[in-house]
């Protein structure tokens, strides 16, 4: 099977309030235009020197997600033009995302990552650390950022009852703070889990935003990263 094949099997199954986003990194820009020429429009990169490029080179229609840990001096690359940040994991960041978003007069879509996973290589917040920064002054002054729900990576097993449980509190968390803190607001709504291991567990669980790679494009092509 090929890309455009994959791509369409994978739609073919999919909820439709699931959005897809196919995980092009260390895949060509030609890769990622079989799939565009498929009628995809929404495409994740994780490091922001493979997005750039691709971003100049392809269809300024496409929507770009950006899905790898953000470093904060590579943020003003992207704020321009990205679609939807899914890896906030500090208030400094955000703040950062912020700045940027005043400079090029424009609302950051971000999604704040979550710390669901047994892995110290894991980022994001506990709940702890989030409820604090929603009451801080800081969070409080970002106004050209909308935080448009929660991401979440679950632990690297097969033991599919340890990954259900971590995307069933991402789930959790999502509901308390839909209640509470953006109890008032229509664009807090997606709960981004889901890869192409656990996406079907992810979808069971209530995930809105699966990021899936290796099953639409295949094995990952590292001659392609800089």
């Amino acid at each position: 099977m090929d890309t455009t094949s994959n791509l369409r099997k994978i739609l073919s199954e999919l909820p439709s309030h699931i959005t897809l986003v196919a995980v092009s990194k260390t895949h060509s820009a030609e890769e990622i235009m079989k799939a565009y020429e498929a009628g995809h429009r929404i495409f994740g990169e994780n490091k922001v020197q493979e997005l750039v490029p691709k971003y100049d080179q392809l269809p300024k229609d496409i929507k770009w997600h950006f899905i790898g840990h953000l470093q904060s001096n590579k943020i003003k690359y992207i704020t321009s033009f990205i679609h939807l940040i899914h890896s906030v994991d500090s208030l400094s960041l955000l703040k950062e995302i912020d700045k940027y978003g005043i400079k090029y007069n424009r609302i950051v879509n971000v999604l704040l990552q979550i710390y669901i996973a047994k892995e110290e290589s894991k980022f994001g917040f506990d709940e702890e650390e989030l409820m604090a920064m929603f009451q801080s002054p800081n969070y409080l002054a970002c106004n050209h950022v909308r935080v448009c729900g929660l991401m979440g990576m679950a632990t690297n097993t097969e033991n599919e009852v340890i990954i259900r449980n971590e995307f069933r509190s991402l789930t959790v968390l999502f509901r308390k703070l839909k209640e509470t803190v953006f109890l008032n607001t229509d664009f807090f709504k997606e709960i981004s889990m889901g890869m192409s291991s656990d996406y079907i567990i992810a979808i069971e669980e209530g995930s809105t935003i699966i990021r899936v790679g290796s099953r639409i494009f295949g094995k990952r092509d590292y001659g392609n990263t800089k």
